[in-house]
């Protein structure tokens, strides 16, 4: 049998639980963001500007990608450790 087939990790599939993760992992991203980019409203702008305040697309975008970064370890993380 090939060793690399038994250190291959096992998924957790697709859940409410899950989901829950990732939003709190997203929405956490954005409010680290919301804070911390100095130069906001340099790009587009999102269509709800009074939810956002000089949020843009360009923040919007890259907060979520971070988010999604974080959520996608927090996922495997609580998966591997038995917690999800």
């Amino acid at each position: 049998m090939n060793v690399l087939l038994l250190t291959v990790p096992t998924t957790v599939s697709w859940s409410p639980g899950v989901a829950l993760v990732m939003i709190a992992c997203n929405l956490f991203a954005v409010a680290i963001g919301y804070y911390a980019i100095e130069a906001k409203g340099v790009g587009p702008a999102l269509p709800l500007p009074e939810l956002f305040k000089g949020f843009g697309v360009p923040e919007l975008l890259g907060t979520a990608a971070l988010g999604h970064i974080l959520g996608t370890g927090m996922v495997l993380g609580l998966a591997n450790s038995g917690l999800l």
